[in-house]
């Protein structure tokens, strides 16, 4: 770009005329060296234009040669910058987005390589909708700050807000190499390889949680046409929740309110958001389960769009990998939450259920069993508790023990009702009993299946046999193989 080519850029007119002055005063004061002088023009030109990337890009470079590429920048920087902070957290409490874009500046300029004022630099600018400077400035502050988890986080959220999916994983994958025990960047790895397979299929042709949102307030506030530029109290729930988190933000029961709001939109991001604000003010542990409610419906979310991009494109191995990956995934994260639930709340035995469920999807059949154990004192979980217990004591090879709850279990369903459960019930204690050498018993279960679903599994075959070898022997295959 020559001295004389200005930057495009938004804006109003008269804003870009005098970015236009700036910016050709400020290229010629960079070419006499004159740091100080090109600082202060490209400095206008951000105040004035301030979504323009190459404005911000020129600005700081400039002040990395002001200070001789120090890295510390000004001399005393910290002392200089300690009112400048105040004014940023003064911007950020308010949520005076505006004024914190141009106290982090200010602050930049003591210090451009300050990784909290180029991270605030960050905040404000995602907040403002202009996502590039937002990429700039956190990765900045990552630059100076490679291990900081927040930076990063805010990095990631950045870049996958303007599609950049790879290079959001690669930060949550260094969280997570920061922290192996940290499941919610190991699942938003994850959830990155999604993403990224849903945008290139195309499938997902829903709008980001921000287009939502603003979507959803100008349909509350009218078309701007029509001069309808104010919302009533009572006409949107949201912005009155908004208003309400302006006038007191210490109250974390209003982000609680907005967050369920959001989630029933199904915005789970901005959900997420809430809740994770309003646990942070409360520390409620019953708000933290909130958030951890939402980020697995997040998963299940992703896991199911992965899903149909698989369905629609079954030749594609890396769309059918990553449906699998996400289901492991899901897995997983459901059981490090319903853990922790469990440890805070015993007595739910429900949870308890929920939790063997996961466990004997992963293999873990001796804890799944001694969680139903627990579960089985819930009358309203009697049935599906003995029928689980059932194949946990099959898959541990304990198969007296799974023929006593498989008959507690086959009485709980029928076949209208509970058709899978009922078949899969009379299935094994037909197998069960032929085992035991009660083939009276064993042939009037496996009727029971065909009655039902005539070509379940070997039910007719093994029916047939039975009824052949009447009294005969017979030879069991491994119960296991549910």
């Amino acid at each position: 770009m020559s001295n004389d080519e200005t930057p495009s850029g938004g804006g109003n007119a008269r804003a870009r005329e005098i970015a236009s002055r700036c910016w050709k005063v400020g290229t010629e004061a960079m070419s006499k060296e004159n740091w100080d002088y090109a600082v202060q023009m490209f400095g206008q030109c951000c105040t004035v234009v301030p979504d323009n990337l190459v404005y911000r890009q020129t600005l700081r470079n400039c002040e990395f040669r002001k200070y001789k590429n120090n890295k510390s920048g000004a001399s005393m920087a910290g002392m200089r910058l300690m009112g400048i902070r105040s004014k940023v957290k003064k911007a950020r409490n308010a949520k005076n987005w505006k004024e914190l874009l141009e106290a982090a500046e200010e602050g930049l300029a003591v210090n451009p390589w300050d990784a909290q004022l180029n991270a605030d630099l960050g905040e404000g600018a995602r907040s403002l909708g202009y996502d590039e400077i937002a990429v700039f400035g956190y990765r900045l502050a990552v630059d100076a700050e490679g291990k900081n988890k927040e930076y990063l986080e805010g990095l990631a959220n950045a870049l996958q807000t303007k599609g950049d999916f790879d290079g959001a994983r690669k930060c949550w994958e260094t969280m997570y190499k920061l922290d192996p025990l940290d499941g919610r960047a190991r699942s938003m790895m994850t959830a990155m390889d999604s993403e990224k397979i849903i945008d290139r299929s195309g499938l997902d042709t829903a709008k980001s949680g921000k287009e939502v949102a603003q979507g959803y307030e100008k349909s509350v506030r009218g078309n701007v046409n029509t001069g309808a530029d104010n919302v009533s109290p009572g006409d949107s729930p949201e912005i009155d929740l908004k208003q309400a988190i302006r006038k007191d933000p210490s109250n974390p029961a209003n982000y609680q309110k907005l967050g369920d709001l959001l989630r029933r939109e199904d915005r789970l991001p901005e959900a997420m958001a809430m809740f994770l604000k309003a646990h942070e003010i409360s520390g409620d542990t019953v708000v933290r389960e909130q958030a951890e409610d939402v980020q697995l419906s997040m998963i299940r979310k992703n896991r199911d769009l992965a899903r149909e991009v698989s369905k629609k494109n079954p030749d594609d191995a890396q769309a059918k990998e990553q449906a699998d990956a996400l289901e492991v995934e899901l897995r997983k994260q459901e059981i490090e939450t319903y853990s922790r639930w469990s440890e805070r709340r015993p007595s739910d035995l429900k949870l308890k259920y929920e939790l063997a469920e996961r466990y004997m999807r992963d293999g873990k059949f001796p804890l799944a069993t001694k969680l139903l154990q627990q579960a089985s004192s819930d009358p309203r979980l009697e049935g599906p508790v003995a029928f689980n217990l059932a194949k946990c004591f099959l898959q541990q090879k304990q198969n007296s023990l799974a023929l006593r709850q498989f008959e507690k279990a086959v009485v709980k369903f029928n076949a209208n009702e509970s058709p899978k459960q009922f078949v899969d019930c009379h299935y094994f204690l037909g197998r069960l009993y032929q085992e035991a050498k009660d083939l009276e018993k064993a042939e009037a279960h496996f009727a029971e299946v065909i009655q039902v679903d005539y070509e379940f599994r070997d039910a007719r075959q093994r029916l047939e046999k039975i009824q052949e070898e009447r009294g005969g022997a017979n030879t069991m295959g491994d119960l296991s193989d549910m």
